[in-house]
């Protein structure tokens, strides 16, 4: 969906505070049944779920093993997280968030009261230096995080603590050190992958010789949404992101995550479950469409991340714009033509599809992302044709994400559950909650009660929270874990 920077100013009030059934009646009956009938593959039954849910649970049970955990597709690391904001945080912390093809900087001072101030900055990482070299890449965030520096007037001499937001599959062996697995959404740097982040980035630091940097911690963004919405609610116990890429992460018990090394005194510890990569083994090829296969294929990690490229801001608008090709070329829509901006990879953005389910009246969004597409003077039918294809990709979507939290609250069995979600696509879309909502309390333990937070800034807030808490625990008098919430 959406991420550019002024999108973020405008966004839409909580949840509970919206009426979700309001705007345009989407009128089915104009929706042809041909359309229908080709779209039936991309959508899911409760029983399809179910049978997911099974295979996904067995996959997390099995990275949280040590036995079986080199073999698990779903990796579950250890976050080395062990506690939570307790409102006693105090001081000035950086945050720095990667995890796309921009990446933030953030000033965060916390104080009495709970009083919170935020600054940040918005970087992009240049396409070469996307699919460059890893030293390319950190030389550049360490020069930003200079920049950022030295606007703000910080004391360039004394270590800052910084939290370190890292949006990739990351195997941690302790708080401030952790492994990349494998690159995603549309990175691929080389010399990371195995190597620990953490370093690259002091490395790059020591390298400018200007600045000084503590990175009290690093973290991915669902860990981050997890901290971000537990400052305010400490029932929060999962994480999830849908936006670019879709995760989550969850608090389990110490006693299951038997990779955990650290401090066993304390008696949880928030786990990434890097779910994406999930089917990657083929368990979702019976859900697999051919406009899935397609993506996959031509995607830049071939065969990794399937779940994900079911789910996320980076797939949903392809797999829509796949549709309509194909459809089109069947004569289906448009009366078989096409323009070229549709048959353009890439070209039909996730932003789009929320748009174009954001129709008021008479298919007004609808008819100007066409005409942004190409696709001129469209029936009503096939505007009501391509807003089905959008529905039913999104609801899919949504579908997914749900079937993955029913299967984290079934394994906790906590009574109560706050769920913090970030991304892109669960802010901008108008309907993902209430999917969302729905589909999961069918999928849940009926004893079982849950609510989604939208979380404020997780990846960059949650950040600066892991610096402070980590900054705060170094006062053992004032240590809280988990359990004392």
């Amino acid at each position: 969906m959406r991420t550019k920077p002024e999108m973020m100013g405008q966004l839409r009030p909580a949840f509970s505070e919206l009426n979700i059934s309001e705007g345009f009646e989407f009128d089915t009956e104009m929706v042809t049944n041909e359309i229908k009938e080709d779209c039936k593959s991309l959508l899911l039954s409760n029983e399809q779920l179910t049978t997911l849910m099974k295979d996904m649970d067995g996959a997390i049970r099995k990275g949280l093993a040590k036995d079986t955990n080199p073999s698990s597709i779903v990796k579950c690391y250890v976050t080395y997280v062990q506690d939570l904001p307790n409102g006693t945080e105090r001081g000035k912390f950086l945050a720095l968030d990667l995890g796309g093809t921009n990446f933030r900087v953030l000033l965060i001072e916390l104080g009495e009261n709970n009083y919170f101030h935020m600054d940040s900055e918005i970087f992009k990482v240049p396409t070469h230096i996307q699919t460059g070299k890893g030293t390319e890449l950190f030389d550049h965030i360490a020069k930003c995080l200079a920049e950022f520096i030295k606007k703000h007037n910080l004391d360039s001499k004394m270590a800052l603590p910084l939290g370190f937001t890292f949006s990739f599959p990351l195997r941690q062996v302790g708080l401030t050190k952790g492994y990349l697995n494998s690159w995603t959404k549309g990175f691929n740097c080389s010399g990371v992958v195995d190597e620990d982040v953490v370093r690259l980035l002091k490395d790059a630091i020591k390298r400018r010789k200007d600045v000084e940097i503590d990175v009290c911690g690093i973290l991915n963004d669902t860990t981050g949404t997890i901290m971000s919405c537990a400052w305010k609610n400490p029932n929060t116990k999962i994480g999830v992101i849908v936006g670019t890429g879709c995760n989550a992460c969850y608090v389990e018990k110490v006693e299951n995550a038997e990779l955990f090394d650290g401090d066993k005194t304390k008696p949880h510890v928030i786990v990434n479950t890097e779910w994406g990569a999930f089917g990657d083994d083929g368990k979702l090829d019976a859900i697999r469409t051919k406009y899935d296969r397609e993506i996959d294929e031509k995607s830049l990690n071939p065969g990794q991340q399937r779940f994900e490229k079911m789910i996320s801001g980076m797939y949903m608008g392809e797999i829509v714009r796949l549709v309509i090709v194909d459809l089109a070329n069947q004569n289906k829509l448009f009366e078989g033509r096409l323009s070229e901006q549709m048959k353009t990879p890439g070209a039909f953005g996730t932003s789009y599809v929320s748009d174009i389910e954001s129709d008021k009246a008479n298919y007004r969004e609808t008819l100007k992302v066409l005409s942004e597409m190409g696709i001129n003077d469209p029936s009503l039918v096939d505007c009501a044709n391509v807003r089905y294809i959008c529905e039913c990709v999104s609801k899919r979507s949504a579908h997914l994400v749900s079937a993955g939290l029913a299967v984290l609250l079934n394994k906790m069995d906590e009574k109560s559950v706050t769920i913090g979600v970030d991304g892109s696509v669960y802010r901008f879309h108008p309907y993902f909650h209430k999917l969302m909502v729905e589909k999961t309390k069918q999928l849940t333990k009926s004893d079982i009660k849950f609510d989604l937070m939208l979380s404020e800034d997780g990846s960059g807030r949650g950040a600066a929270l892991v610096a402070a808490v980590a900054v705060r625990d170094e006062l053992p008098s004032m240590t809280n874990g988990f359990s004392a919430k």
